[in-house]
């Protein structure tokens, strides 16, 4: 069982702050991180894509979630996937 962990935040600038605090205050449940957004130097987009693979328990995965979903314009979403769903 995998779980993944999407992040959507709005308003990227004003919230980058208060995610970043989040991630790092609980980065020994995150093995890999990629952040996306459009638009380059002057065009970049207000609104951000974190992913995130997560590693341990699923109860502190949930925690993660509900730290983020209390931010402003900041929702996650758990997602688990496994080969066994094939089956």
């Amino acid at each position: 069982m995998k779980r993944v962990m999407l992040v959507l935040l709005d308003q990227r600038k004003k919230n980058a702050v208060q995610v970043q605090k989040i991630l790092s205050e609980w980065g020994c449940l995150i093995r890999t991180r990629l952040g996306i957004h459009e638009g380059v130097l002057e065009n970049c987009s207000e609104e951000g894509l974190i992913i995130l693979e997560l590693v341990g328990d699923k109860e502190m995965h949930e925690k993660l979630a509900e730290r983020l979903n209390a931010l402003p314009n900041v929702v996650a979403k758990l997602v688990e996937i496994s080969l066994e769903e094939k089956a």
